[in-house]
């Protein structure tokens, strides 16, 4: 039986650790400040954003929701994040996808300061990743809370054979980096890689992460015994049923270590939007963190 990566628990860390850093900065005089933009009223994302400002608030960040109507103009939302690009108590911008037909989501992402870019989606922020640079900037949330469940699962990337499934900028790009920079060989898989060639690449990944939004899309069949898969894949079945883009059920007897649906990947999501948030608040004030700064 396969080990499970608990993102409960590790989440349940990270938020501890992230609570404890914004009562230093408060020491300091400093609240860090979230802002997240919601553009009309999709059922989905309005949970989503829910669930965001709980999170703040048991974090110690001062979060406040901008909901704006489902016509608004892109201008209109593009003026919007502009102010809060300039308002000093806003430390992170979050504009939750998807945003209306009419509004130009890339636009959106690039509007967005670099250094208030807290899913760091912004050029600047990508180019940095891919470079390897150093320092410190934002990196997409769900790839940097995958890393820390591997750091936690105690997952040796140097030298394995990693498969990253699904080649978005939320997910797989970053992943890609985040994975190379760990010194891992790294293979991007994607909607238009052959099935036969896709299958070889998983029977020899050390790692597996898939991020597609295809139920059951990998088999435990088609994975290497003992590798470590990590699912991102939430997805309702007819039936009610939450499943993820692997097989659980076929691949735990396989695999050497998995992430659960739900339980995995999606806790560690918020977790670490809250750390980037009260990071990139010690960054604007000059302030160091003990604890809490990723290594790239």
């Amino acid at each position: 039986m396969a080990e499970m990566i608990n993102g409960k628990e590790v989440a349940q860390a990270v938020r501890a650790k992230v609570a404890t850093q914004a009562e230093y900065l408060k020491t300091k005089g400093v609240t860090p400040g979230l802002a997240v933009i919601l553009v009309g009223e999709d059922p989905a994302s309005q949970i989503y954003v829910r669930n965001k400002s709980r999170a703040a608030q048991k974090s110690g960040v001062d979060a406040q929701t901008i909901i704006l109507p489902v016509d608004t103009t892109e201008a209109d939302l593009l003026a919007k994040i502009d102010e809060l690009n300039h308002d000093a108590k806003i430390d992170a911008i979050l504009v939750q996808s998807p945003v209306p037909a009419q509004i130009n989501e890339q636009k959106v992402q690039e509007a967005i300061a670099p250094a208030k870019d807290v899913d760091g989606f912004h050029p600047e922020n990508v180019g940095r990743l891919f470079a390897g640079r150093s320092g410190y900037y934002p990196i997409a949330n769900t790839p940097r809370g995958i890393m820390t469940l591997l750091q936690a699962a105690k997952v040796d990337l140097a030298g394995k054979n990693a498969v990253v499934i699904g080649r978005s900028i939320l997910v797989g790009k970053p992943m890609f980096a985040l994975l190379t920079a760990a010194n891992a060989t790294v293979t991007l898989a994607h909607s238009h890689t052959d099935a036969t060639t896709l299958k070889a690449l998983l029977k020899n990944a050390d790692i597996v992460v898939v991020g597609t939004g295809i139920p059951k899309m990998v088999k435990g069949a088609d994975l290497k015994a003992g590798a470590t898969v990590i699912d991102v894949g939430i997805n309702r079945l007819d039936d009610g049923t939450i499943v993820g883009d692997v097989d659980f059920a076929s691949a735990e007897p396989i695999v050497g270590k998995i992430t659960p649906v739900p339980g995995g990947v999606g806790p560690m999501t918020i977790a670490t939007l809250m750390q980037t948030t009260v990071e990139l608040a010690a960054q604007h004030h000059d302030i160091t963190l003990e604890n809490g700064w990723q290594i790239i």
